[in-house]
């Protein structure tokens, strides 16, 4: 591991007075982080550490959620609020690791994980774009059972690992951060980015801004919703693929859903063109299959992950029925 600088921040203020040196990073619960150092992919010059940083989780004066971004999965997970209104998020979050992860795991730093790319880990043998731009992906034509199916590019076809990232996204989390320009907020929807001819740019956030705060907004149908993984183990493994879906019914119609995949593309993938396709339709496995298959209209598979199409277009639909047999 490369020498660097430690400390410890007290507020938002401080740590990004220290992280101003370059080559500085953030330290959450450096579940990831710390990993990508050993492997000398990462080389900070200096770590500040923001586990003192706000990790309050409290109810909004318009009745959704602020999670505090040092606030800890396993808090997050556990908290009251969120099981009774965003129990997908707290399933997501259960499903994502184990428990001593979960334990110093951290919301903010759940949002910057970075793929688990097989090729993105091989420094020393393998091309990548996302570790050196211009480099080329060894990925691509090697073995990529694990990699996207949506919104991949020439340059990459890494996939997002998170799945708490996948309940964020389905229920229009907002990503609240600070940097030398002052405070901002951001639509999750726009945080993640699809990787283009630049994967290695894989967020908006902007040089040394900082995760502060995620934000829930007040939405009654997330408190009937759920989350699915499908994963080679049962415990320990990454998505193949998962789903976060809410689902209300009135009259024999969906009125409204909440639908993200994960595992499938280089971000939390909202399945908005499903949700179009579901919004004042008769429900039913006949409609929840029409809508899966015009979301996956434009997955382009690998030599090696064609099977994700299918396990996606199941998932979706076993997801939406059994939200279909609880409205009911």
């Amino acid at each position: 591991m490369t020498p660097f600088l430690y400390a410890r921040a007290a507020d938002a203020g401080e740590a990004l007075r220290k992280a101003a040196l370059p080559n500085a990073r953030f330290l959450g619960g450096g579940t990831n982080l710390v990993d990508l150092m050993r492997e000398t992919i990462e080389r900070p010059t200096m770590l500040v550490d923001v586990t003192g940083l706000d990790r309050t989780i409290a109810e909004t004066p318009a009745g959704g959620l602020r999670i505090g971004a040092a606030a800890t999965n396993t808090a997050v997970a556990e908290h009251r609020l969120v099981r009774t209104r965003y129990p997908a998020l707290a399933r997501a979050i259960v499903a994502g690791a184990s428990a001593q992860i979960r334990n110093m795991a951290t919301a903010g730093g759940n949002l910057l994980q970075r793929t688990r790319c097989a090729y993105f880990y091989d420094d020393d043998g393998s091309r990548c774009n996302k570790r050196r731009p211009g480099q080329g992906c060894d990925a691509i034509g090697g073995f990529n059972r694990g990699h996207a199916i949506l919104g991949a590019s020439d340059s990459c076809v890494a996939v997002h690992p998170s799945d708490m990232c996948v309940a964020l996204a389905a229920f229009d989390a907002i990503v609240h951060v600070e940097g030398a320009g002052g405070a901002r907020s951001l639509p999750f929807a726009e945080f993640h980015r699809l990787p283009g001819d630049r994967p290695e740019i894989e967020t908006a956030l902007r040089p040394g801004e900082l995760i502060t705060a995620i934000e829930l907004p007040p939405l009654p149908i997330a408190a009937r919703s759920t989350y699915r993984k499908v994963r080679d183990r049962a415990s320990y493994a990454f998505a193949l693929v998962s789903v976060a879906a809410a689902l209300e019914v009135e009259n024999g119609r969906v009125s409204d859903v909440r639908l993200a995949i994960g595992g499938v593309a280089h971000k939390p993938w909202r399945a908005a063109t499903a949700e179009a396709a579901l919004r004042g339709r008769p429900f039913g496995e006949a409609a929840f299959t029409a809508a899966a298959d015009a979301e996956l209209a434009d997955a382009r598979p690998l030599k090696d992950n064609g099977f994700k199409v299918e396990l996606a277009r199941r998932t979706i639909v076993a997801v939406l029925e059994s939200l279909a047999g609880d409205a009911a």
